[in-house]
């Protein structure tokens, strides 16, 4: 058995090829539903997808090796050539996967270190491969400690506090953008969860003006009533555009919305007025072109990147004493995967008293003709309760004993003394004897 992780994220892929890897929940639903129909020919056993604006990940469990497959099975649901993104892929495998893991979990290797928003999207990835029953046994054990301790390093620690997400960060570069952040005209397109984090930093800065422009006015009503702003529809984004001094996007849309031309036409009408434009969608919103016009600055995922360093000083400090968390965490993990290899032989010991207990059981009662049903009943249930309690102690010893230096030792003094060979196909030879 293999736990097997691929993937890239903005340390080892461009954005642009981001962009295209790019997966939304409907995809993913219908990539995990694949394989759990077995509609995929795949060594693959379980499969979790991690996707957002930084990374796209699969994690899986497979009885090969089978990092190749993991690509082959990426590029068919993405519909990118294994080609392009292979050379900026990470792999791993085993104890490593669930280390790298749980740094995710934690946000060591996230944008911003330590950002909020990665643990929410751990724990939905494996929501939605539980809901098409993808996360089996070992992933679901893997990611439910990943997510506990990204949980104790934000308790624990200050890894996470004085927030510096993305956008929260749009909503600093916004203050600074303008001379009152009061009186600044700053238009949120998108109303999802990134539009709201972004509101609600630049309330707590200041902010009176905001508009928010969705797809539908229903959705963009329900953050406005939130954060006491004003919304309207795309019909109108071009007069809002128009108005704004900041604009943050956001929207989930699979292509660009504001064009170079839409920037180059609104521009001329406002002289010399500087025009902030945050963009913080995957895939963009913002064609990348309009930073060549006079008086507009475009940030985009990236770009973002370079304007964080003032903010992470106090986080970093928090590293080592995360690690130490995560070292915690991963010894407990890597004994679960321990005992793991101790199961085979305690199903053996299982079989072998049940073989001989039936074998006994037919034996005794085939001497015991005018025994009723209740009274035979009786008998099994005596039986069983017998074979329970006798390998109960040795059997939880070396459950325990399953992540100790010895394991190997003990298993195989338990197959000497219960006479079990590495082929569990001699079991029924033993009974008869």
């Amino acid at each position: 058995m293999y736990i097997l992780c691929i993937g890239l994220n903005h340390t080892t892929a461009p954005l642009a090829l981001r962009e295209t890897l790019a997966l939304n929940e409907d995809v993913v639903r219908i990539a995990l539903a694949r394989l759990a129909c077995g509609h995929v020919v795949t060594p693959l056993n379980e499969l979790v997808f991690i996707s957002t604006c930084n990374r796209i990940e699969l994690y899986a469990v497979s009885n090969q090796p089978a990092l190749a497959e993991l690509e082959v099975f990426l590029s068919e649901v993405s519909g990118v050539s294994a080609d392009l993104f292979r050379p900026h892929l990470y792999r791993f495998k085993d104890m490593d996967v669930a280390r790298h893991l749980f740094e995710v979990a934690a946000g060591l290797d996230s944008l911003v270190i330590g950002e909020p928003q990665i643990l929410g999207q751990v724990t939905r990835s494996l929501e939605l491969a539980r809901e098409q029953n993808t996360a089996g046994a070992i992933l679901n054990r893997l990611f439910q400690a990943a997510i506990h301790a990204g949980k104790r390093t934000r308790t624990e620690t200050a890894i996470s506090r004085n927030p510096a997400s993305v956008s929260s960060l749009a909503a600093s570069l916004s203050e600074r953008a303008v001379h009152k952040i009061s009186e600044a005209q700053i238009v949120i397109l998108g109303a999802g969860e990134m539009a709201e984090l972004a509101v609600e930093a630049l309330r707590k800065r200041g902010a009176q003006k905001i508009l928010v422009v969705n797809r539908t006015l229903e959705r963009a009503q329900g953050l406005v009533q939130r954060w006491d702003a004003q919304a309207t529809t795309f019909e109108n984004l071009h007069t809002a555009l128009a108005s704004a001094d900041i604009l943050i996007s956001s929207t989930g849309a699979p292509h660009t919305i504001i064009s170079k031309a839409t920037v180059d036409e609104i521009m001329k009408s406002r002289t010399d007025r500087p025009l902030v434009l945050i963009d913080i969608a995957m895939p963009r919103d913002i064609d990348p072109d309009v930073a060549g016009i006079a008086h507009v600055k475009l940030y985009d995922m990236d770009s973002l990147n370079a304007q964080l360093e003032h903010s992470l000083t106090e986080r970093m400090a928090e590293v080592p004493q995360v690690k130490t968390i995560l070292e915690e965490e991963l010894a407990l993990f890597g004994d679960y995967l321990k005992s793991l290899d101790m199961l085979p032989l305690i199903a053996d010991m299982r079989q072998n008293a049940e073989i001989i207990r039936q074998t006994e059981l037919e034996k005794t009662l085939r001497r015991l003709p005018d025994l009723t049903e209740a009274e035979r009943g009786h008998i099994e249930a005596m039986t069983q309760a017998l074979v329970k309690k006798l390998l109960h102690a040795p059997t939880q010893r070396l459950r325990v004993e399953a992540a100790s230096p010895r394991a190997s030792e003990y298993a195989e003094i338990a197959r000497t003394l219960f006479n079990l060979a590495d082929d569990p196909s001699h079991l029924t030879s033993t009974a008869a004897d």
